[in-house]
């Protein structure tokens, strides 16, 4: 898997006109090594694949890398950097840009300058990025596994919930359930919005007991082998308000466009209108603040696709995981989000999430 994703990588260089890239991002450089350390860099050359880190991951690195060879960082930036150059046929080295500090790019530079190197920096932009947007079948499992974990643990959980049990402690049996059924660490905070903190798309749980009636937003995911999930149901304890059977409504039907309508070849501008165009006729336009989806991998919002009206014109194609998460949101009374995760196969929306949906009660 890393031979294959190397040898495109390279054939990405080549378009890029670089010789060489500078690999700092963690999540991308899990991905082309599979090393999961805390601290290391790759480059990678046409002939090449090198990964440098410090003492405390050498032997990591034999294990979990064993194609790649282990370069030795000792000493500051300055006594290793040129040493990890030199003797590389290497004119433009390519650097992620978006990960690199200004003050570590001036101080590659200083060093550079101070060698009297020849070699110059090229930002770059989602080089590794690009690649990762289209899953292998290996990582569509992973993803697919964390999804069943987040699945079982949302149904077992919800259905024993009872009014009085508070935010904290809901996203808590949330983990717990997780974490026993295999989950990794958490790929990101549990959301649990009740009640007006529904309104908020990115609440964080509090002390605030849930009480019946009112909207509950559950956003959760779980971690297997690095690769994460991402579903949010909305959920109501007893009898919903005419509100909450309203705002559902319209956003249940949004969602259902879009997983019955996106399609491969389409842009992510034109997979978010198509659940977009229903929350705007239905008049709440702007309370769907927020775009219909995103990436999900490695990383919990990873590179690519976007879905969303500032998305590129990349099109969406075969293997691409995201989310599918429309949003209504009304300071005050609450709000109501329903996502599934998605995979795009033969051409169509093929869902990886079944966790039980309030309207299916």
């Amino acid at each position: 898997m890393t031979a294959n994703r190397l040898v495109k990588l390279r054939q990405e260089l080549v378009k890029r006109e670089v010789d060489a890239i500078f690999v700092s991002q963690p999540g991308n450089r899990y991905y082309l090594s599979g090393f999961d350390g805390s601290t290391g860099y790759l480059l990678i050359t046409p002939k090449d694949a090198v990964l440098a880190t410090d003492f405390r991951y050498f032997e990591q690195v034999k294990q979990q890398s064993p194609h790649f060879t282990l370069f030795e960082i000792k000493g500051r930036t300055a006594e290793w950097f040129p040493k990890l150059l030199e003797r590389r046929e290497i004119q433009r080295l390519g650097f992620e840009s978006p990960y690199i500090t200004f003050a570590f790019y001036h101080e590659l530079a200083a060093i550079l300058d101070k060698e009297r190197s020849r070699l110059r920096l090229v930002p770059l932009e989602n080089t590794v990025e690009k690649l990762r947007g289209v899953k292998e079948p290996e990582e569509i499992e992973y993803i697919q596994r964390a999804a069943k974990i987040g699945d079982t643990a949302f149904d077992s959980v919800t259905a024993k919930l009872k009014p009085g049990i508070t935010e904290l402690q809901l996203a808590w049996e949330l983990e717990k359930s997780m974490r026993e059924s295999g989950s990794q660490s958490m790929p990101f905070g549990i959301i649990i919005a009740s009640g007006p903190n529904a309104a908020l798309p990115h609440h964080q749980p509090s002390d605030r007991p849930i009480a019946t009636g009112e909207p509950v937003v559950i956003d959760m995911g779980a971690k297997f082998s690095n690769y994460g999930s991402d579903l949010t149901r909305t959920i109501c304890l007893g009898k919903p308000d005419k509100t909450f059977h309203k705002i559902y409504d319209i956003v249940r039907r949004a969602q259902e466009a879009a997983i019955d309508g996106i399609h491969a070849g389409m842009n992510g501008v034109q997979a978010d209108d198509l659940a977009r165009s229903i929350i705007n006729t239905a008049g709440y336009g702007d309370m769907f603040g927020h775009g219909l989806g995103h990436g999900v991998g490695l990383a919990t919002h990873d590179p690519a696709p976007r879905l969303s009206p500032l998305a590129s014109p990349d099109a969406l194609t075969d293997g691409m995981v995201f989310s599918i998460e429309p949003g209504i949101y009304l300071p005050g009374w609450g709000g109501i989000r329903i996502e599934d995760l998605a995979v795009m196969e033969n051409g169509k929306v093929k869902l990886l999430s079944h966790a039980r949906k309030w309207h299916d009660k």
